[in-house]
């Protein structure tokens, strides 16, 4: 595969395509025994509550994997992606309903790099909440 994505065609401030990502308890489940991360905070509410948590919250590097899919989507090749980072500043609470939560992603171009490569500023949201912070993807376009 190959970035889909012109150089050309972005500048600072360019937008991608913003998207939405639901989790659920079974959606942990599914991503514990991927990962196999089977920490009790992601599924079992009593111990979340129990060492002070508001609820059960989904895995930390679940909430950056499903972040960075709004750049690989509109790169067109997840190996366009040569850097990613974040810092998490708030989990992503889930609750045991038949909604559970809602990550909100967007993202823009912060910096025109050098060699084809751009620097992807993402925002991602939960609850009215900023759960990334600092994140960032380094992107080689086409």
């Amino acid at each position: 595969m190959a970035a889909k994505i012109s150089y050309a065609d972005v500048e600072v401030g360019t937008e991608l395509p913003a998207r939405s990502f639901p989790v659920t308890r079974a959606t942990l489940v599914r991503y514990a025994g991927a990962s196999g991360d089977f920490n009790p905070i992601h599924w079992n509410e009593k111990f979340a509550t129990e060492v002070g948590l508001p609820n059960v919250i989904a895995h930390g590097m679940f909430t950056m994997a499903e972040a960075i899919r709004v750049v690989t989507d509109w790169v067109g090749d997840p190996a366009a992606v040569v850097e990613y980072g974040v810092r998490f500043t708030k989990p992503v609470v889930v609750p045991n309903d038949d909604e559970g939560a809602l990550i909100e992603v967007s993202a823009k171009i912060g910096a025109v790099l050098d060699d084809n490569k751009v620097r992807v500023d993402l925002t991602a949201m939960s609850a009215g909440q900023k759960v990334l912070g600092m994140s960032r993807a380094v992107v080689r376009l086409a």
